[in-house]
Order: C-alpha cells, then sequence, then structure tokens
C-alpha cells in the first residue's frame, strides 16, 4: 500500500461550498437531484447497486430520507413497487428524519422501522435511523439499545460509531472509553481508528455549549495536553498509512475532523496537508461546534492553514 504523504506543495484554496451531506458522492447527488423532482427510479437503482456495503448504504439512504418531499416520493415508489423492502426502509428512514427535525409523528416513524427491520433482519440501516431519531427525541441512555442492535449487525459501522460518540459525550468522560475501545477492537485498516479524535470534538461541544469553556477550541486549549496530542498523532499516523485505501464518503467527516484538530492544535502544515484532501467538502461538524456557521468557520482555519504552511 502506498502512504498518501503531505503534499509538499500546496494549491490556493478553492472556493469551496456549503456542507453537503452527499460528500463527494456522486451518483447519490445525481439520485438525490432526481428525487427531489419526484423521479424515483434512480433513488431504486442506486439502492440495488450499493447492495450489502452497510456504511455506504446508510450513507446513501439517510441522505435521501432527508431530501426536501422525500416521504412524500417515497410513498409514491411504494404505491408503485409495494414489495420493495428498499422502498420500505426509504420511507421508515424519511419519517424518521422527519420527526427528528419536529415535523413528524415519532411513533409512527418508529412502527415503520420496526417493520423495516423486520423485514430485512440483517440490515442495519433501520437501526441507524432509530438512533439518529433517538438522539433528537430521546435521551443518550435511551441510544444504547438501537446502537447495540446496530452494532451486532455491523460492528464497523462508521455513523453508528459517531452518534453513539454524540451521545456520550452529553452524558461525560466516558466517551473517551468508548471511543478508544471502538479504535481498539477494530481492524487494522477501518477508520474507527480516527473516532477517539471525534469523541475529543465531541466532548467540547458539550463543554462549550455549557459554557465550560472558551467557545473558540485553540483558547480553551482543547487540543492542548497529552491525550489530545497522543490520540491526533495517532490519528494521523493512520491516515498516512491507511487513508488511500479508504474510498468511503464518509472518509471526508473524519478528515474534516483530524485538520479541525491539527488546526487547533497548531500544526498548520499538518492542518494543511488535510485541507487539500478535503477539498470542497466541508461538514457541518466539527466546524459548528464554536457556535459559528460552519462554511464561514472551515474557510477561515482553511486560509489561516494554506498561509502558514
Amino acid at each position: 500500500m502506498t502512504p498518501p504523504p503531505p503534499p509538499l506543495t500546496f494549491r490556493r484554496s478553492p472556493d469551496g461550498r456549503r456542507p453537503d451531506p452527499a460528500l463527494d458522492d456522486a451518483p447519490l447527488r445525481t439520485a438525490r437531484d432526481a428525487f427531489v423532482q419526484g423521479h424515483w427510479a434512480e433513488a431504486r437503482t442506486l439502492l440495488q447497486a450499493t447492495g450489502h456495503d452497510w456504511d455506504l448504504r446508510g450513507h446513501r439512504v439517510i441522505c435521501l430520507a432527508r431530501t426536501p418531499a422525500g416521504e412524500a416520493w417515497t410513498r409514491e415508489w411504494q404505491l408503485a413497487e409495494p414489495d420493495s423492502q428498499d422502498a420500505a426502509l426509504l420511507l421508515a428512514c424519511a419519517m424518521a428524519t422527519r420527526a427528528a427535525g419536529g415535523r413528524g409523528d415519532a411513533n409512527a416513524a418508529r412502527v415503520a422501522l420496526d417493520a423495516a427491520a423486520r423485514a430485512a433482519p440483517h440490515d442495519p440501516t433501520p437501526w441507524l435511523a432509530l438512533l439518529l431519531l433517538f438522539r433528537e427525541t430521546a435521551t443518550p441512555p435511551d441510544c444504547r439499545h438501537p446502537f447495540g442492535e446496530l452494532h451486532a449487525r455491523h460492528p464497523e459501522h462508521h455513523h453508528g460509531h459517531h452518534l453513539m460518540a454524540a451521545a456520550l459525550a452529553e452524558e461525560g468522560r466516558g466517551v473517551y472509553d468508548f471511543a478508544a475501545q471502538a479504535a481498539e477492537r477494530a481492524p487494522a485498516d477501518s477508520p474507527l481508528a480516527l473516532l477517539p479524535v471525534t469523541a475529543h470534538a465531541q466532548r467540547f461541544r458539550v463543554l462549550a455549549a455549557r459554557g465550560e469553556v472558551p467557545p473558540d477550541p485553540t483558547a480553551a486549549g482543547h487540543w492542548h495536553g497529552r491525550h489530545p496530542r497522543r490520540i491526533v498523532e495517532a490519528a494521523f499516523n493512520w491516515w498516512l498509512e491507511w487513508g488511500a485505501e479508504d474510498r468511503n464518503p464518509r472518509r471526508l467527516i473524519d478528515l474534516n475532523h483530524l485538520a479541525y484538530a491539527k488546526f487547533h492544535e497548531g500544526r498548520m502544515a499538518e492542518a494543511a496537508a488535510l485541507f487539500q484532501r478535503i477539498g470542497p467538502h466541508p461538514t457541518r461538524e466539527p466546524w459548528a461546534f464554536s457556535g459559528r456557521e460552519p462554511h464561514k468557520a472551515f474557510r477561515a482555519a482553511h486560509r489561516t492553514a494554506l498561509g502558514a504552511a
């Protein structure tokens, strides 16, 4: 395997764009654009092609479920193909995301997700959607059950671990043990190696929201000290060794967290290398954790890191 070293020179920052949950998944963006217009055949083809790549399936289903009028268009699909498990799953996930945003019936969403889970017992995606719903409508301890079901079906589920880390960060420092254990138990090439960095960022989100630390991570010193230096170094080394092998769109979430950590650690050359790999794909988290508009926070850090490098 060829590790992806930081580039020796850095291009000027591109204009970029606001965070897109599809990330760099071009087939998903195409299907989503058609879906917004009421054309569900592209979504059907996309989900069929995704198969049992559970991380990619979860990413694509949740992104489609969050599209405007996604629930209405999925009902049209289900009317045309009442036996489609993908249509039933997407409808349940659309109901869940609407309910999580306070625009739908949480109980009805849970019933639909339960039916989708029974129809496809090996698929962790219904449990991912239930975990998303619980993150907004229940307490952090309530999230343990859907995460356990999800984990039983796919122990390395990327999105599921990120959601659980966010929930545990609100309970206390137990999130650090959770992230460390997940990283240790995962295979060597698993991006869960970067989960401790995500957990530390989520803990900052909680502390800053409570007013217990300054909203600026650099001023708070959140990325200085023995523990953060150790986990960030380990994550960066993992990226150097394995990053070129990772093709899942959600790798960009890890890269944004690692760039965020390196930037606030003051390691501008390494942060600049990561920004180059991120390209025009900032993510809302962790750039919104200081209360700033995430695109502006990303752009400011991007300019500073590349200028210093």
